[in-house]
């Protein structure tokens, strides 16, 4: 899928949700957020590090949670708000410019 695709379909979510239990580092979650699309995300895995305080999160194995994360996410206009607002400055935090700093840092700091 084009990219561009992909960015029109984050746009034009409600929410995006994740009930993962395993995310190598959880891409999706910082696009959506990048997109203004709220995301609600399991509490396990590398997932509440892409999503900081930006996300709902849930129990990926609790469905109940889930629901009602969606819930309050479709229905209260200033969760939604807030959450649009803290997705873009969460998404910020993993420009490819942050990445190669704090490469360029490790490898100093091995170096030394």
């Amino acid at each position: 899928m084009p990219s561009n695709s992909l960015a029109a379909l984050y746009s034009a979510a409600d929410a995006l949700v994740i009930p993962s239990h395993y995310e190598g580092f959880g891409l999706p979650v910082v696009e959506a957020m990048t997109c203004g699309c709220p995301v609600i995300t399991s509490n396990v895995s590398s997932l509440p590090e892409a999503g900081g305080d930006a996300a709902v999160y849930c129990d990926p194995g609790d469905t109940d949670s889930m629901a009602q994360a969606i819930q309050r996410v479709l229905t209260e206009p200033n969760l939604r708000s807030r959450m649009i607002a803290s997705g873009y400055e969460q998404a910020r935090r993993f420009s490819w410019r942050n990445c190669a700093e704090a490469t360029f840092k490790a490898y100093g700091e091995v170096i030394s």
